[in-house]
């Protein structure tokens, strides 16, 4: 594609992101879509239906980050929208109890071991919540998180965070970060992902201050790096031995890794239950909707049971929760099914295609979720997520981006499919690969 032609192809884009910069930090409403990461101008989407996104210029892409992972189903279900329709005519918001909230609440109750759920508004609000919870329960006050682990923008726990900290060259965070005083995390202990003799040592010195530990059920925003086997349970384990609480981040897991989400995976499989776990994204169906959860004698610490306040004007709304439960209600096994076998028909050919063009590459999943490191794998931890090739990246970006495949501006985040994700969709990716590939390669960088 000339330069001309490119320019034009997203001529509304760019009107629209110079725009946006002058009323909005960034041109952005979340760091990563601004594609400082990449380069160029993010498409400005106008609408989606199933797997496509359509651009204000009226480009068509096959989406592969789905909303970073609720649209499960795709994009415009029929089936959704006539719930949400529905429940939009009956009013927005009523700031009392509904129906929807609490069938919702007993779908997640039904697919979890949580034994009560409270709702909040965002992934952020439901971490902040836990840890809030945590530590009015034990009496306590340290927490131990994970490096790349990313848990919202809650000031105790930016340090060593990933995502956009991560995408942005900000890894350590902490007290670095602008407005994140120090004594915000300075009851907070991060250790490396997937290492057992740090967790051990760590509790050994501090386990009688130790309210939590907390960790991504399977980390998801440093790219997917798996737990370890057995890991998760050591975990679980450890907190118990100690009066500790383990509290599993499943805000993107939950309800995509699996049908149980990692928990599905692993505590199900393994005879063991966090103490504690966070929702979001596919349980509030593309809407603001997250949860957390956890056993009933913790959630009964909870204001107006018990002393331990928590709230928000718009929590359990009415039609977020209507569009999470319908969701849930249609994300069959027939749909995790096929989103496994679309995920490993698009994990085989991209390995293959980077081998052909000779770029060092990692491919990662669990259950269904699943992203491409531009390093030599496996990768076990932030470490080694950040020694990845992102130059490499922007160039296999922007091919892919150019041959109508939007994949996640940064090297950091995962690929997600949905059910929508038909033949046509997935050989549109398969198209591109290749290219994509050979355009990585001309970079000529190494991890």
């Amino acid at each position: 594609m000339t330069s001309a032609a490119s320019t034009a192809r997203t001529a509304r884009s760019s009107e629209l992101f110079a725009r946006a910069r002058t009323v909005t930090p960034g041109g952005v409403n979340s760091p990563v879509r601004a594609f400082d990461a990449v380069g160029g101008t993010p498409r400005f989407i106008r609408s989606a239906r199933g797997a496509w996104l359509t651009d204000v210029d009226g480009n068509d892409y096959v989406d592969l980050i789905c909303s970073w992972g609720p649209m499960l189903l795709g994009h415009a279900h029929p089936e959704v929208q006539r719930a949400v329709t529905e429940a939009v005519s009956r009013g927005t918001s009523y700031g009392t109890p509904t129906v929807p909230e609490v069938e919702l609440a007993s779908e997640i109750v039904a697919r979890t071991p949580v034994e009560r759920v409270r709702f909040t508004s965002s992934g952020t609000e439901a971490t902040m919540s836990a840890i809030r919870l945590a530590r009015g329960f034990t009496g306590r006050d340290v927490v131990v998180k994970f490096a790349g682990c990313y848990h919202g923008h809650v000031d105790s726990l930016l340090a060593a965070a990933g995502s956009g900290l991560a995408t942005f060259g900000n890894p350590n965070a902490g007290p670095s970060t602008p407005g994140v005083p120090s004594s915000s995390t300075d009851l907070t202990l991060v250790l490396p992902y997937n290492d057992t003799a740090a967790v051990a040592a760590a509790f050994a010195e501090h386990g009688d201050r130790i309210a939590c530990l907390v960790t991504e059920a399977a980390a998801g925003n440093m790219g997917v790096v798996p737990p370890d086997p057995g890991f998760n349970r050591f975990l679980a384990e450890t907190c118990a031995r100690h009066g500790a609480l383990f509290v599993s981040d499943e805000v993107m897991t939950g309800f995509r890794a699996s049908r149980q989400g990692q928990w599905g995976l692993d505590g199900a499989v393994e005879g063991w239950a966090p103490d504690l776990m966070t929702f979001g994204k596919v349980m509030g169906g593309g809407f603001p909707a997250a949860a957390f959860g956890g056993r009933a004698d913790v959630m009964a610490h909870l204001s107006p049971e018990g002393s331990v306040y928590q709230a928000g004007t718009l929590s359990g709304n009415p039609v977020a929760t209507t569009a999470g439960l319908a969701t849930l209600r249609l994300a069959t096994d027939e749909v995790y099914a096929h989103l496994t076998a679309a995920g490993e028909t698009i994990k085989e050919a991209a390995a293959d295609a980077l081998t052909a063009a000779g770029v060092p590459h990692a491919v990662q999943s669990t259950g269904t979720m699943f992203s491409v490191f531009f390093t030599e794998g496996p990768v076990r931890d932030f470490a080694g997520a950040s020694g990845q090739d992102v130059a490499a990246y922007a160039a296999f970006f922007h091919a892919m981006l150019d041959a109508g495949v939007h994949l996640p501006p940064s090297a950091y985040e995962g690929w997600f499919l949905s059910a929508a994700h038909d033949d046509r969709a997935v050989q549109t990716v398969l198209d591109a690969l290749p290219a994509a590939a050979r355009a990585a390669a001309s970079q000529g960088g190494r991890p």
